[in-house]
């Protein structure tokens, strides 16, 4: 198995590919689509705008260099900056946050555990 999925997202034309721990793909996947649920509840006027999860692959090989593989722990770094930065006021945005920090938090953490491997 390799060690490595590739979560694919959509935003409009614009196609991201992130770069995901095998064991942790899927949750950002089902972190998407919770996001994707919440968003429309938000009621800050600086709500990010979050590209949709549209496959998971487990090897992907780019023919252009017009797309980039993204990180994980960048892409997720990078969705709790945009989610801590907005201005909500209305909606208990920490349940979000904290969805998204728990994640952050378990890549960061498989992360160390392979450099000391």
């Amino acid at each position: 198995m390799s060690q490595y999925k590739y979560v694919i997202l959509q935003l409009n034309e614009k196609i991201d590919f992130v770069e995901m721990p095998s064991t942790h793909a899927y949750q950002l996947s089902a972190l998407n689509v919770r996001l994707h649920k919440e968003l429309s509840k938000l009621t800050a006027n600086n709500v990010p705008t979050l590209p949709m999860v549209i496959a998971e692959c487990d090897n992907l090989d780019l023919i252009t260099e017009k797309n980039k593989i993204i990180d994980g722990l960048v892409y997720m770094t990078q969705l709790e900056k945009e989610f801590s930065n907005t201005n909500e006021t209305s909606y208990p945005l920490i349940s979000l946050l904290t969805e998204i920090r728990a994640l952050l938090a378990q890549l960061e953490q498989w992360y160390e555990e392979e450099v000391d491997v």
